[in-house]
């Protein structure tokens, strides 16, 4: 993994921190400020930490070495983007080692229908899993999120191509992601980046890059 900081004019990526509680909670705190679709779910949940047990917590505990975070000198992280490389595989540990004590700490708990927390829910619940095919030509598979203060000026971009690099260095033949339809500018972002649509789903697009030259969903 490439730990060395690269600069811009504000911002630095950098290895996430994982053994640090302070960090954890600061991107805690971005996962639920970009939930609502990019932006601020705060006033959504009425348990802010369910987001990040879904989208985040997961990446940290069993993919450190694939989690970046930007971030200005000595202040807290403005963004990050985590992935796995095997996404079969992660889902598998999941089910076996996080799921089951998320579900047992909120299956008491009353929830309103409808709600981002019975979103959340419902995920922990009955995670989606990957297609197979998907799975076969795509396995890695990526999220990103960046505050507001952040975006622009190619930090994003450049957070993904850190995480492409290292893929790439350990073999890995392509990457997806899920977007929502409602979020056109992630989608648009993503296609400028080189990523293709793989699945229309109700709702939300499953997006992939080849990192290996010829080979696509399909095309084994």
């Amino acid at each position: 993994m490439n730990d060395r900081p690269q600069p811009t004019a504000e911002f630095e990526i950098r290895a996430a921190r994982t053994d640090d509680p302070a960090e954890t909670d600061r991107l805690y705190e971005i996962c639920l400020r970009t939930a609502a679709s990019g932006k601020d779910a705060t006033d959504s949940f009425a348990d802010p930490r369910l987001p990040g047990d879904v989208f985040l917590g997961p990446y940290l505990r069993y993919a450190p070495d694939l989690a970046w975070v930007l971030a200005r000198a000595d202040r807290p992280a403005s963004g990050y983007v985590l992935g796995v490389a095997d996404t079969v595989a992660f889902e598998r540990t999941l089910e076996r080692e996080w799921w089951p004590a998320l579900r047992a700490r909120h299956g008491g708990e009353p929830v309103r229908e409808g709600s981002a927390d019975a979103f959340a829910r419902r995920w922990i619940d009955r995670p989606p899993a990957v297609r197979a095919d998907v799975a076969a030509a795509y396995p890695a598979h990526l999220h990103i999120d960046l505050l507001p203060e952040a975006q622009g000026g190619g930090n994003g971009s450049r957070l993904i191509r850190t995480l492409l690099d290292a893929l790439r260095t350990r073999g890995v033949r392509g990457v997806h992601l899920g977007v929502g339809k409602a979020n056109t500018g992630a989608i648009g972002f993503y296609r400028h980046l080189g990523f293709e649509e793989l699945v229309d789903e109700p709702g939300a697009l499953v997006l992939g890059m080849d990192l290996q030259e010829g080979r696509g969903l399909g095309r084994p």
